[in-house]
């Protein structure tokens, strides 16, 4: 009988032990700029999905569009890691043909054009390593302001467009479409 009190009382004191210890785990605050993704369709009832696109989500806060992603350099097309776009079929990313797969996402802004580069480094933390030679597609979508409200965080969506999608995306008071066919 001994035993089996003596057992309990262990069991008992270990869960409370580990409980205390769960609790005091240190867990980070919210990101800066929170990952977000979208995806096409983009109805949370269509399980088929043709895309998605993952990507954290830079915040304006009184600074300029220009001093984050500057004209003419390679932008990783959001904050922190690269955006990865997947493909769940074979696609024509902006009139190209592109294979099933992910890849890397990223832009090079300018005033009346960004190009919108896939490439095939995976993992890549900003770019910092991004390499040219690494490129599947690029596609060249014209800029157009937005209209009403600029738009404080990065944001991409898919739209249906054309038989297929536009990856749009909008930061301040520009926006472009990408269009995308499966």
């Amino acid at each position: 009988m001994k035993n089996k009190f003596f057992t309990g009382a262990c069991i008992v004191v270990l869960a409370l032990f580990t409980s205390i210890n769960v609790n005091a785990q240190d867990f980070p605050g919210l990101d800066k700029s929170p990952m977000d993704a979208a995806s096409f369709p983009s109805s949370y009832r269509v399980s088929d999905k043709a895309m998605k696109v993952t990507y954290s989500r830079p915040q304006l806060k009184e600074r300029s569009l220009s001093s984050l992603a500057p004209n003419g350099k390679v932008w990783r097309t959001g904050a922190n890691e690269s955006p990865e776009i997947t493909f769940y079929k074979d696609a024509t990313f902006g009139g190209q043909k592109v294979k099933a797969g992910t890849y890397a996402l990223f832009t090079i802004p300018g005033e009346k054009e960004w190009v919108v580069i896939l490439n095939g480094n995976l993992n890549q933390w900003g770019a910092y390593s991004y390499d040219k030679s690494k490129d599947v597609a690029r596609a060249t979508a014209k800029v157009e302001k937005v209209s009403g409200k600029p738009v404080e965080a990065f944001a991409m969506v898919f739209t249906e467009a054309d038989g297929g999608a536009h990856l749009n995306m909008a930061w301040g008071d520009v926006k472009i479409a990408v269009p995308v066919k499966m």
